[in-house]
C-alpha cells in the first residue's frame, strides 16, 4: 500500500502513533532488561514507564522523523536512552547482552502485532479499516527499521553492544574504543543514504513476509 496520495498531516497522524510506541516500548525493555539482571537504575530515574512524555527525544523523536516525512524518506526515529549502569548487572559483560537485544526484540514484537492489526484492518469497515491499515503498515515499517538498524555492530548502538559483550575482554575494550566515533558514523550512514542500503535487504525480507502472516 502506498501513502503517497496523503498529505503531510495526514502522514504525521499515521506515523506518530507506532512511532511513539516502537522508540518508547524499545527504551523501557532495556530498563526492563536491567532490572531483570540486577540494575535498578531506570526504576530509580522513574524511567520503567511507557509515558511517552519521559522518553521523547526532540531530534530523535520529532525532527528526524519530519524529515523523513517531508522529504520522502524511510521512517525512523529515536528516544531517550534509558540509562543503564552495566556495572550493577550481576555478570555486567555477559548480562549486557540480553540487555541491549531487549530493545531490537521488542520491535520484532510490536512488527507482529502491528501485522495483527493489518489483518484486523482487511476484514472490518473500510471507514476505520483503511485508516488502520495505513497505521499499520507505518507501524510494521517503522519497527522493521529500528529493529535492524539497532542490531548494526556500531557503538553505541545495541548491536555494538551486544559485541562487546561477546568478544574476549582484551578485544572487547579495543573494540570500546570506537565508540566516541561511533554517532559520527551512524550521522552519515544516514545523511549519505548508507544506511538504508546496508538494511535494505533484510528490510524487504520482512516486508515480504507480510502476506504470508495475514493469511
Amino acid at each position: 500500500m502506498s501513502d503517497l496520495d496523503l498529505t503531510i498531516l495526514q502522514k504525521i497522524v499515521i506515523y506518530a502513533i507506532p512511532l511513539i510506541f516502537a522508540v518508547t516500548v524499545h527504551e523501557v525493555s532495556h530498563g526492563y532488561f536491567a532490572l531483570k539482571y540486577g540494575d535498578s537504575t531506570a526504576k530509580t530515574l522513574g524511567r520503567l514507564t511507557l509515558n511517552p512524555i519521559k522518553h521523547i527525544d526532540v531530534i530523535g523523536t520529532i525532527i528526524i522523523p519530519l524529515i523523513g516525512l517531508i522529504f520522502g524518506g524511510f521512517i525512523f526515529g529515536w528516544a531517550k536512552p534509558v540509562p543503564v549502569n552495566f556495572g550493577r548487572l550481576r555478570n555486567p559483560k555477559k548480562d549486557m547482552f540480553w540487555v541491549c537485544l531487549a530493545g531490537p526484540l521488542s520491535n520484532f514484537i510490536m512488527y507482529l502485532i502491528w501485522i495483527l492489526f493489518l489483518k484486523l484492518a482487511l476484514v472490518i469497515n473500510p471507514y476505520f479499516g483503511t485508516p488502520l491499515s495505513y497505521m499499520a503498515y507505518a507501524g510494521i515499517s517503522i519497527n522493521i527499521s529500528l529493529m535492524l538498524i539497532n542490531l548494526i555492530p556500531i557503538l553505541p548502538l545495541d548491536g555494538g553492544r551486544m559485541v562487546f559483550s561477546m568478544l574476549p575482554t582484551q578485544m572487547a575494550f579495543k573494540f570500546a574504543r570506537l565508540e566516541p566515533y561511533g554517532m559520527i558514523i551512524i550521522l552519515l550512514l544516514i545523511f549519505t543514504g548508507a544506511l538504508f542500503v546496508i538494511i535494505k535487504p533484510l528490510y524487504a525480507y520482512f516486508m515480504s513476509l507480510i502476506p504470508i502472516l495475514i493469511q
